[in-house]
Protein backbone atom coordinates (compact mmCIF):
# COMPACT_ATOMS: atom_id res chain seq x y z
CA UNK A 1 0.00 0.00 0.00
CA UNK A 2 1.05 3.91 -0.67
CA UNK A 3 0.08 6.37 1.07
CA UNK A 4 0.66 9.71 -1.49
CA UNK A 5 0.06 13.47 -1.95
CA UNK A 6 -1.45 13.35 -5.30
CA UNK A 7 -5.29 12.66 -4.45
CA UNK A 8 -7.25 15.41 -2.34
CA UNK A 9 -7.31 14.37 1.57
CA UNK A 10 -11.11 14.56 2.89
CA UNK A 11 -10.76 17.13 5.45
CA UNK A 12 -10.57 15.04 8.79
CA UNK A 13 -8.90 15.27 12.35
CA UNK A 14 -5.20 14.90 12.47
CA UNK A 15 -5.14 11.28 14.18
CA UNK A 16 -4.00 10.80 17.16
CA UNK A 17 -0.96 8.31 16.36
CA UNK A 18 0.39 10.73 13.70
CA UNK A 19 0.31 13.39 16.47
CA UNK A 20 1.96 11.21 18.99
CA UNK A 21 4.88 10.09 16.36
CA UNK A 22 5.51 13.58 15.86
CA UNK A 23 5.45 14.36 19.72
CA UNK A 24 7.82 11.54 20.03
CA UNK A 25 10.54 12.62 17.37
CA UNK A 26 10.27 16.02 19.12
CA UNK A 27 10.28 15.16 22.48
CA UNK A 28 12.04 11.78 23.57
CA UNK A 29 15.26 11.78 25.34
CA UNK A 30 17.95 11.96 23.52
CA UNK A 31 16.26 13.45 20.32
CA UNK A 32 15.94 16.36 19.48
CA UNK A 33 14.47 18.50 16.22
CA UNK A 34 17.28 18.98 14.37
CA UNK A 35 17.72 20.71 10.97
CA UNK A 36 17.29 18.45 8.24
CA UNK A 37 21.21 16.55 7.91
CA UNK A 38 23.27 18.01 4.90
CA UNK A 39 23.05 16.48 1.05
CA UNK A 40 25.17 13.08 1.16
CA UNK A 41 29.08 12.22 0.03
CA UNK A 42 29.38 10.74 -3.14
CA UNK A 43 30.75 7.41 -0.76
CA UNK A 44 27.86 7.60 1.09
CA UNK A 45 25.58 7.56 -1.77
CA UNK A 46 27.47 4.49 -3.69
CA UNK A 47 27.36 2.36 -0.84
CA UNK A 48 23.41 3.61 -0.43
CA UNK A 49 22.69 2.41 -3.92
CA UNK A 50 24.89 -0.66 -4.11
CA UNK A 51 23.83 -2.36 -1.06
CA UNK A 52 20.00 -1.43 -2.07
CA UNK A 53 20.17 -2.64 -5.29
CA UNK A 54 22.14 -5.85 -4.23
CA UNK A 55 19.12 -6.59 -1.67
CA UNK A 56 16.72 -5.87 -4.29
CA UNK A 57 18.13 -8.47 -6.87
CA UNK A 58 17.40 -11.03 -4.18
CA UNK A 59 14.39 -10.22 -2.58
CA UNK A 60 12.55 -7.89 -5.05
CA UNK A 61 8.88 -8.97 -5.27
CA UNK A 62 7.99 -9.58 -9.16
CA UNK A 63 4.71 -7.52 -10.05
CA UNK A 64 3.37 -7.50 -13.44
CA UNK A 65 3.34 -3.96 -14.07
CA UNK A 66 7.56 -4.12 -13.79
CA UNK A 67 7.19 -5.85 -16.76
CA UNK A 68 5.57 -3.64 -19.08
CA UNK A 69 6.88 0.13 -20.07
CA UNK A 70 3.43 0.90 -21.31
CA UNK A 71 2.92 3.99 -19.81
CA UNK A 72 -0.94 3.81 -19.03
CA UNK A 73 -0.46 0.55 -17.71
CA UNK A 74 1.97 2.53 -14.96
CA UNK A 75 -0.40 4.94 -14.47
CA UNK A 76 -3.14 2.62 -13.93
CA UNK A 77 -0.81 0.43 -11.02
CA UNK A 78 0.18 3.45 -9.60
CA UNK A 79 -3.23 5.04 -9.01
CA UNK A 80 -4.83 1.62 -7.53
CA UNK A 81 -1.74 1.29 -5.55
CA UNK A 82 -2.40 4.54 -3.79
CA UNK A 83 -4.06 3.39 -0.03
CA UNK A 84 -4.48 -0.07 -1.14
CA UNK A 85 -2.48 -3.12 -0.74
CA UNK A 86 -0.74 -5.31 -3.68
CA UNK A 87 -2.50 -8.40 -3.15
CA UNK A 88 -5.78 -6.59 -3.48
CA UNK A 89 -4.26 -4.51 -6.68
CA UNK A 90 -3.42 -7.63 -8.57
CA UNK A 91 -6.69 -9.09 -9.70
CA UNK A 92 -8.05 -5.93 -10.73
CA UNK A 93 -5.03 -4.29 -12.04
CA UNK A 94 -5.99 -7.48 -14.83
CA UNK A 95 -9.47 -6.72 -14.93
CA UNK A 96 -9.11 -3.42 -15.41
CA UNK A 97 -6.75 -3.66 -18.48
CA UNK A 98 -9.01 -6.45 -19.79
CA UNK A 99 -11.47 -3.91 -19.94
CA UNK A 100 -9.92 -0.87 -20.50
CA UNK A 101 -6.66 -1.75 -22.08
CA UNK A 102 -6.01 1.93 -23.27
CA UNK A 103 -6.18 5.33 -22.80
CA UNK A 104 -8.75 5.58 -26.18
CA UNK A 105 -10.81 2.89 -24.66
CA UNK A 106 -11.54 4.07 -21.00
CA UNK A 107 -11.95 7.94 -22.34
CA UNK A 108 -15.21 6.82 -24.42
CA UNK A 109 -16.25 3.92 -21.65
CA UNK A 110 -19.27 4.27 -19.60
CA UNK A 111 -18.79 6.35 -16.45
CA UNK A 112 -20.98 3.93 -14.06
CA UNK A 113 -19.10 0.66 -15.51
CA UNK A 114 -15.50 2.80 -14.94
CA UNK A 115 -16.68 2.98 -11.82
CA UNK A 116 -18.56 -0.21 -10.98
CA UNK A 117 -15.24 -1.83 -12.35
CA UNK A 118 -12.93 -0.33 -10.11
CA UNK A 119 -15.34 -1.57 -6.80
CA UNK A 120 -13.70 -2.86 -4.57
CA UNK A 121 -10.62 -1.09 -4.56
CA UNK A 122 -12.52 2.15 -2.69
CA UNK A 123 -11.26 5.29 -3.07
CA UNK A 124 -13.70 5.68 -5.41
CA UNK A 125 -12.66 9.20 -6.81
CA UNK A 126 -9.48 7.33 -8.69
CA UNK A 127 -11.50 5.83 -11.34
CA UNK A 128 -12.59 9.35 -12.04
CA UNK A 129 -9.57 10.43 -11.78
CA UNK A 130 -8.35 8.03 -14.47
CA UNK A 131 -11.02 8.75 -17.03
CA UNK A 132 -10.30 12.26 -16.75
CA UNK A 133 -6.78 12.09 -17.78
CA UNK A 134 -7.81 9.09 -20.58
CA UNK A 135 -10.04 12.25 -21.65
CA UNK A 136 -7.29 15.15 -21.64
CA UNK A 137 -4.59 12.32 -23.09
CA UNK A 138 -7.25 11.43 -26.04
CA UNK A 139 -7.90 14.97 -26.54
CA UNK A 140 -4.53 16.94 -26.00
CA UNK A 141 -1.99 14.12 -26.84
CA UNK A 142 -3.41 11.54 -29.05
CA UNK A 143 -4.16 8.87 -26.49
CA UNK A 144 -0.93 9.67 -24.94
CA UNK A 145 0.89 10.07 -21.96
CA UNK A 146 3.27 12.71 -22.13
CA UNK A 147 7.33 12.56 -21.26
CA UNK A 148 8.09 15.34 -19.72
CA UNK A 149 7.44 16.55 -15.95
CA UNK A 150 5.91 19.63 -16.17
CA UNK A 151 3.01 18.30 -18.82
CA UNK A 152 2.01 15.50 -16.74
CA UNK A 153 1.75 17.23 -13.53
CA UNK A 154 -0.67 19.56 -16.06
CA UNK A 155 -3.16 16.59 -15.66
CA UNK A 156 -5.60 16.98 -12.48
CA UNK A 157 -4.63 13.76 -10.06
CA UNK A 158 -0.97 13.89 -11.11
CA UNK A 159 1.29 14.92 -8.80
CA UNK A 160 4.84 14.92 -8.41
CA UNK A 161 5.40 11.33 -6.87
CA UNK A 162 3.00 9.72 -9.78
CA UNK A 163 4.86 12.25 -12.30
CA UNK A 164 7.80 10.32 -11.27
CA UNK A 165 6.38 6.79 -10.77
CA UNK A 166 4.98 7.24 -15.06
CA UNK A 167 8.65 8.99 -16.08
CA UNK A 168 10.89 6.36 -14.42
CA UNK A 169 9.32 3.63 -15.07
CA UNK A 170 7.62 4.18 -18.29
CA UNK A 171 9.64 6.33 -19.93
CA UNK A 172 13.37 5.16 -17.90
CA UNK A 173 13.65 8.89 -17.36
CA UNK A 174 15.85 9.58 -14.54
CA UNK A 175 13.20 10.93 -12.35
CA UNK A 176 12.48 10.72 -8.55
CA UNK A 177 9.56 9.35 -6.19
CA UNK A 178 8.61 9.32 -2.84
CA UNK A 179 5.72 7.73 -1.60
CA UNK A 180 5.26 6.69 2.05
CA UNK A 181 7.88 3.86 1.93
CA UNK A 182 10.56 5.76 0.39
CA UNK A 183 10.55 8.65 2.61
CA UNK A 184 10.41 6.42 5.56
CA UNK A 185 13.48 4.62 4.16
CA UNK A 186 15.38 8.04 3.82
CA UNK A 187 14.34 9.46 6.64
CA UNK A 188 15.34 6.59 8.97
CA UNK A 189 18.80 6.25 7.21
CA UNK A 190 19.96 9.35 6.20
CA UNK A 191 18.48 11.29 9.12
CA UNK A 192 17.05 9.61 11.89
CA UNK A 193 15.68 12.28 13.66
CA UNK A 194 12.83 15.34 13.84
CA UNK A 195 9.81 15.54 12.56
CA UNK A 196 9.07 13.03 9.47
CA UNK A 197 5.97 14.80 8.19
CA UNK A 198 7.11 18.48 8.51
CA UNK A 199 6.88 20.39 5.42
CA UNK A 200 10.60 21.03 6.04
CA UNK A 201 11.34 17.80 6.13
CA UNK A 202 9.32 16.92 3.40
CA UNK A 203 11.31 19.04 1.07
CA UNK A 204 14.40 17.80 2.85
CA UNK A 205 13.47 13.80 1.85
CA UNK A 206 12.22 15.17 -1.89
CA UNK A 207 15.49 16.44 -2.00
CA UNK A 208 17.15 13.54 -1.18
CA UNK A 209 15.51 10.90 -3.35
CA UNK A 210 16.81 13.72 -6.31
CA UNK A 211 20.20 13.31 -4.86
CA UNK A 212 20.34 9.41 -4.70
CA UNK A 213 19.16 8.63 -7.79
CA UNK A 214 21.78 6.94 -9.96
CA UNK A 215 23.00 8.72 -12.63
CA UNK A 216 22.75 6.01 -15.66
CA UNK A 217 19.29 6.50 -16.79
CA UNK A 218 19.18 2.47 -16.73
CA UNK A 219 19.68 1.86 -13.41
CA UNK A 220 16.74 4.71 -12.48
CA UNK A 221 13.94 1.55 -12.79
CA UNK A 222 15.21 -1.06 -10.66
CA UNK A 223 16.42 1.57 -8.22
CA UNK A 224 13.41 3.41 -7.76
CA UNK A 225 11.10 -0.15 -7.89
CA UNK A 226 14.04 -1.64 -4.82
CA UNK A 227 13.17 1.84 -2.71
CA UNK A 228 9.59 1.21 -2.44
CA UNK A 229 10.39 -2.33 -1.84
CA UNK A 230 12.82 -1.78 0.67
CA UNK A 231 9.96 0.01 2.52
CA UNK A 232 7.15 -2.33 2.42
CA UNK A 233 9.62 -5.39 2.77
CA UNK A 234 12.57 -4.86 4.78
CA UNK A 235 11.84 -1.12 6.39
CA UNK A 236 8.00 -1.24 7.48
CA UNK A 237 6.45 1.03 10.07
CA UNK A 238 5.92 -1.74 12.46
CA UNK A 239 8.25 -3.94 13.10
CA UNK A 240 11.41 -3.25 10.55
CA UNK A 241 13.53 -5.94 9.76
CA UNK A 242 17.03 -3.90 11.53
CA UNK A 243 18.82 -7.44 12.43
CA UNK A 244 18.80 -8.37 8.31
CA UNK A 245 19.24 -4.82 7.21
CA UNK A 246 22.02 -4.40 4.57
CA UNK A 247 21.80 -0.84 5.33
CA UNK A 248 21.89 -0.82 9.26
CA UNK A 249 25.64 0.43 9.63
CA UNK A 250 24.61 3.46 7.68
CA UNK A 251 20.89 4.35 9.44
CA UNK A 252 20.91 6.58 11.90
CA UNK A 253 17.70 5.74 13.26
CA UNK A 254 18.94 2.94 13.70
CA UNK A 255 22.04 3.95 16.15
CA UNK A 256 20.07 7.03 17.27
Amino acid sequence: MRKKTDLPRKPSVVPARTTARATRAKAAPGRRATAPAPMLTASAKRTFRTKLLGWYRAQGRSLPWRETDDPYHILVSEVMLQQTQVDRVLPKYHEWLAKFPSLDVLAGADEHDVAETWRPLGYNIRPRRLQSIAREAVARFGGQLPSDEATLRSFKGIGPYTAGAVLSFAFRKRAAILDTNVARVLFRIFVGEGDPDAHAMQRHLWALSRDVLPRRHAEVFDFNQALMDFGALQCPARKPQCPTCPLRRQCRWHRA
